[in-house]
């Protein structure tokens, strides 16, 4: 059994009298998340960082926050520097944050593109502008991608409904499931920086970051941004629709945005967030495999079901 737990999820390590709560996790699969980024996820739960740092900080996090609100009662929308902000984040994720924190972060972005992706080819009909976002590199965060990713979710739910209303319909199973856009293999990122300093997991590192989004950004992009993170559900719901299964609605742990949570949780709710993307985005990709082998999608339906 190794001194620090859930560093290898060697099956061969396991102990009865002593199980290691990582290797559990690692080993379930109740979630169909990408092998590669639950190991980086497990890593950072169980890093340093996360373990002794984040508990530390985090009252110092909780008072800036509360500056911060206050300071947003009086001035709505100065600061407005979401360049500098984009430009923070690049330096301390490259500067500070771990290889695999960094993975997950670029993940994010290209997972959640290719989630709107798989909605707009089966929704029919639409008028939807897309902005994809795939960075494969950090500084390519610094072009404002953090708050185009919000603008891309409710801009996305606001011409997608508007194209469906106007034409008296709702989501339903398509004749032939698109999944072309869902991406079957790893993510090319580039290599990230991995020296001493290069330490922090990605939850203390959200952690860190969210009141900075609260001070650089005017105080209705902060709030958007914070609201988007229960629109996990909303997205799921129109996937059900498309693929007529709500299966994957049991994956969905960050609430309903009909009743929106205190922004003061935001960070914590981010990480819910990511969990969500990838726990739909491995569902896909399992469908798509089915799909390819010439396998019902859904394995309790009888032939003639969609993706049959």
């Amino acid at each position: 059994m190794p001194d620090q737990l859930g560093q290898d999820f060697n099956p061969d390590s396991f102990d009865r009298n002593d199980p290691d709560p990582w290797l559990a996790l690692w080993l379930d699969t109740s979630l169909p998340i990408d092998d590669d980024a639950k190991a980086a996820l497990l890593k950072g739960h169980d890093s340093y960082s996360r373990r002794f740092l984040l508990p530390f900080l985090r009252p110092f996090v909780f008072v800036f926050f509360v500056l911060v609100h206050a300071l947003r009662r009086i001035f709505l929308r100065w600061p407005n520097m979401p360049k500098t902000l984009h430009k923070t984040i690049h330096w301390g994720l490259r500067t500070f944050a771990t290889p695999e924190a960094n993975t997950l972060i670029l993940r994010h972005f290209s997972i959640g593109t290719e989630i709107l992706g798989f909605i707009k080819a089966n929704a029919g009909p639409v008028e939807i502008e897309s902005f994809p976002l795939k960075p494969t590199t950090l500084k390519e965060l610094e072009d404002n991608i953090f708050l185009q990713h919000d603008l891309n979710i409710y801009n996305f739910i606001i011409e997608l409904n508007k194209s469906l209303r106007e034409q008296g319909r709702d989501l339903s199973p398509p004749d032939t499931l698109d999944l072309s856009m869902i991406t079957d293999e790893q993510f090319e990122f580039e290599d990230f920086p991995d020296t001493k300093l290069n330490f922090v997991d990605i939850q203390t590192a959200i952690e860190l970051y969210t009141p900075l989004y609260a001070l650089f950004l005017p105080k209705n992009d902060f709030v958007r941004a914070a609201n988007s993170l229960q629109l996990d559900e909303t997205i799921a719901i129109y996937i059900a629709k498309i693929l007529g299964t709500d299966y994957h609605l049991s994956f969905i742990k960050n609430g309903h945005p009909m009743v929106p949570l205190s922004t003061f949780e935001a960070g914590h709710r981010l990480m819910l967030h990511g969990l969500d993307a990838e726990g739909i985005h491995g569902w896909l990709r399992v469908l798509k495999r089915r799909q390819a082998a010439g396998l019902p999608l859904d394995p309790a339906r009888p032939p003639g079901q969609i993706g049959d």
